[in-house]
């Protein structure tokens, strides 16, 4: 796959220069410190579906994997409607993680592992099992697995189910690290967020972020800081 066949929100991939893959780079800050604390396996989840947790999980993959000999692993953990794979060209029905819970992968994990063309990060595809769903995020084998990506790699991102459509993120909450919550802005409904919200551990939610804010960055809009930016950049 060529990066003229991927989806161009996909910026920190497509076009990391630019003012609109910088806002990603506030999120590689926030995880680089929590790092230090060996916090570094971290669902991204939303309160509901469209508002932008898989874009976000494939551009913070994006972002921290620009830095030097950086480890990064994105799982698709949405086995209901899983989309990562999709994105990226990943044939569906490949083996991944459900197949490594439920044991009916014959492989190790390593061996399931997919690079799409051009990225610096693993991903990880959701698989498929006879198994429920909630029984699968249930399963000690999910924990074993995760451990074993936090050696191999620096930064684990899962990205997730919604919230309040589905409980699987509210299961998974309690096997990562840290939860990021998605929320497109001017559109999730307070009282959607608020339930999703309720849904996790207060601690775990290390930050929320707003999709498709177009407020001005300070009182700014983007032409402001375009001389930061390659002409690219200033072109987007």
């Amino acid at each position: 796959m060529t990066t003229n066949q991927i989806d161009n929100h996909f910026v920190s991939l497509t076009a990391p220069d630019t003012f609109a893959a910088e806002r990603y780079q506030g999120l590689r800050l926030q995880l680089e410190r929590l790092k230090v604390g060996d916090r570094r396996v971290i669902a991204i989840t939303s309160p509901g579906a469209g508002d932008g947790k898989t874009l976000t999980s494939v551009n913070l993959a994006g972002v921290l994997s620009r830095e030097p000999n950086a480890r990064v692993l994105l799982i698709d953990a949405d086995l209901r409607r899983s989309s990562v794979g999709m994105k990226f060209g990943i044939p569906p029905g490949t083996a991944g993680l459900a197949d490594l819970i439920s044991g009916t992968a014959k492989q190790q994990m390593s061996a399931l592992i997919q690079r799409p063309e051009p990225c610096r990060f693993d991903i990880l595809p959701a698989g498929s099992s006879s198994m429920s769903i909630q029984e699968l995020f249930r399963s000690p084998q999910l924990s074993a697995i995760l451990d074993e990506a936090r050696k191999q790699y620096d930064y684990v991102l899962l990205d997730t189910p919604p919230l309040v459509p589905v409980f699987d993120a509210a299961v998974l909450a309690r096997a990562v690290d840290g939860v990021i919550m998605v929320v497109a802005a001017d559109r999730t409904p307070r009282k959607m967020l608020a339930t999703a919200l309720d849904l996790l551990e207060p601690s775990s939610v290390i930050g929320i972020v707003f999709n498709a804010d177009n407020t001005p960055l300070f009182g700014y809009n983007s032409g402001s800081y375009r001389n930061y930016f390659s002409s690219k950049a200033a072109r987007a």
